[in-house]
């Protein structure tokens, strides 16, 4: 493995104006919270394990993943290794309450293949956010995390404003948490915090990636301008750009039509250019300059040391001019500049 100044999966970058940096490469825990179908521990374990060698030193999870299955697994897989080498990431906004008659069925509904043991309150009040970070540290077995986020306050838009973040720039001041952002699948949210408060950070999810440049207008020229970092999640737009398919999720639904050929159109493309989807994707969102990391969701060790050799690998300039050209890429998106031959 090379250095970490000149690894891209290893660089780190500072997060806003802190002190809390983060890998540019970072792994996404959604799926060791049993997304869609089960994982063993021992499947969640390599594939922490495996990215850790590839050098991703950022790890992001939340309660709401498997109702707290995915901070659990984080933090048993991290267990033992230096606490100043690596950056926990979490979110809050959904409390988890023990269900009523104890585990009635599974999660499903929501996304997770485990049994339905607790249920999920929006609370963005003070006293929720400590409640829930105080929860999600014993989960972790860890006595802080360095990022918080307020996680999808879309239809709870007062209270995260009045109550949540005020909660977490107090926990920042206190220094309970380094850095403080939202984590949201939406843009104009986001741009709203980044404008109004002084978040660190903001997770968008989705909509920034090869098939969804909606942050270009408006989220990313204001963090730039306001100094605030942007974590990408969501690359492969929840799978459709890692293997466009008949029957790939977009947006963790079923891939229309219409964007489904335009995702097999980008891969053709890359293909003719001696490279691959997955790495054109992952490299067009770390490019933009207001993008500290990129957060991909992996649920094994061959998932995680593919993510880290696809970002690894140089896109040729002639695929990105020809994407410009055939108008599948904006003329405004900014793309690395590539070593790769053309």
């Amino acid at each position: 493995m090379s250095d970490a100044a000149d690894d891209p999966v290893a660089q780190r970058r500072r997060l806003g104006r802190g002190g809390v940096h983060v890998s540019r490469l970072g792994f996404g825990g959604g799926a060791l919270g049993n997304l869609y179908t089960p994982l063993t521990d021992e499947q969640a374990y390599a594939a922490v394990d495996a990215a850790w060698r590839q050098g991703v030193r950022y790890f992001d999870t939340a309660p709401h993943y498997g109702i707290g299955l995915s901070e659990r697994r984080v933090g048993a897989a991290l267990a033992g290794r230096p606490r100043s080498e690596y950056t926990v990431g979490t979110k809050v906004g959904r409390r988890l309450e023990p269900a009523d008659g104890g585990a009635a069925g599974d999660d499903l509904a929501h996304g997770f293949a485990v049994p339905a043991t607790h249920r999920r309150v929006w609370d963005f009040t003070a006293d929720g956010i400590r409640r829930t970070l105080e929860a999600s540290l014993e989960r972790l077995g860890l006595d802080r995390v360095d990022v918080v986020h307020l996680h999808d306050p879309d239809d709870h838009a007062e209270e995260a404003f009045r109550d949540g973040y005020p909660a977490l720039e107090r926990l920042r001041s206190e220094g309970v948490v380094g850095a403080i952002g939202v984590g949201m699948n939406q843009t104009a949210m986001l741009t709203r915090f980044v404008h109004d408060t002084d978040v660190d950070v903001v997770l968008c999810a989705n909509r920034y990636t090869l098939l969804d440049q909606s942050a270009l207008t408006d989220l990313l020229p204001s963090a730039r301008r306001r100094g605030v970092s942007v974590l990408v999640g969501g690359a492969f737009n929840s799978g459709l750009l890692a293997d466009p398919r008949p029957g790939a999720t977009y947006d963790y639904a079923a891939a229309p039509q219409a964007v489904l050929e335009r995702a097999l159109r980008l891969k053709e493309a890359a293909d003719r250019h001696g490279t691959t989807l997955r790495a054109c994707a992952l490299a067009f969102c770390a490019a933009h300059p207001a993008v500290a990391g990129v957060l991909v969701g992996v649920r094994s060790a061959a998932e995680a040391d593919d993510c880290a050799e696809q970002f690894r690998a140089p896109v040729p300039a002639a695929l990105w001019a020809q994407l410009r050209e055939e108008g599948l890429l904006p003329h405004d998106a900014p793309v690395p500049a590539s070593t790769a031959p053309a």
